[in-house]
């Protein structure tokens, strides 16, 4: 299902939205006194519960930005958004954001940081909850170790364990893997889809690389460049695990890329812009 881009409206889906984006514009200011940059304009998105949505867009379109206003840590200039219906006025412990940069404590054992948000829980509780993860996430036998004896796909798998742990509404992921490499970037997807699979959480994904959307993503929220307005939301019904061979798969990149107005003949790559 393709949205018309002139509408830009919400997608037309049954039962309560776990995020909606209603009208958001964003402006920013380049120095004091100076006419605002307009970055966003017009972003209307609806996210159901346990749906995994990806955001692709060229360089510097304003994808982390919405990403931000969404997760509370920005303020849009214009608009709202809801998530389980309430509105957004700044961050919550529901919502946790997944960064590219890492945001676990390297002075702790990947078990003291998978279990960093759980204080209230009992010890045994924390431990049974703690393990579970890092089960889940393919780190056992890890316990102990610190994050300087990890590979960087192993930490990944910290931070998004330690995320889950928390037990949030909405995980919100801003390009986590793009500092990996091919390989273990590949992996990490596989393992993201199982883990999202099981838990069935709400997830809105950033990142710059077309395939990597289409190889996680139930919807692909497709970005024009700045000001941003949305010229594509396009449904992957391909079942999982995604072969990247296929005819359907290829078809789902070619419109993606017709849409951010690329196309592979002229040369231009599926993971051009971030």
């Amino acid at each position: 299902m393709i949205e018309p881009p002139a509408q830009n409206l919400p997608t037309e889906r049954t039962g309560p939205a776990a995020v909606l984006v209603r009208d958001v514009w964003m402006d920013f200011p380049v120095k004091q006194g100076s006419q605002a940059v307009p970055v966003l304009e017009r972003i209307n998105v609806e996210i159901q519960r346990g749906e995994f949505v990806c955001v692709v867009g060229p360089s510097g379109c304003g994808k982390t930005t919405l990403l931000n206003i969404i997760a509370g840590f920005l303020n849009a200039s214009r608009g709202e958004v809801q998530v389980e219906g309430e509105p957004v006025h700044g961050p919550d412990p529901r919502r946790i954001v997944i960064f590219q940069e890492g945001s676990v404590f390297p002075w702790l054992t990947v078990s003291a940081n998978v279990g960093f948000a759980l204080s209230r829980k009992t010890a045994a509780e924390r431990n049974q909850i703690v393990q579970h993860y890092i089960d889940m996430v393919g780190l056992t036998g890890f316990e102990s170790a610190y994050l300087r004896q990890l590979s960087g796909g192993m930490r990944q798998r910290v931070e998004i364990a330690r995320a889950l742990a928390a037990n949030p509404e909405v995980l919100y992921m801003d390009e986590p893997f793009g500092a990996l490499d091919y390989f273990t970037r590949f992996k990490m997807r596989a393992d993201l889809v199982r883990i999202w699979q099981q838990e069935k959480k709400t997830i809105l994904f950033v990142t710059h690389d077309i395939d990597e959307a289409i190889q996680l993503a139930d919807r692909v929220v497709v970005l024009s460049s700045r000001p941003s307005t949305i010229r594509l939301i396009l449904s992957v019904s391909l079942p999982r695990p995604r072969d990247l061979n296929s005819r359907d798969y290829l078809d789902t990149r070619d419109r993606i890329l017709h849409a951010l107005g690329m196309s592979l003949q002229n040369g231009i790559p599926p993971d051009a812009g971030d």
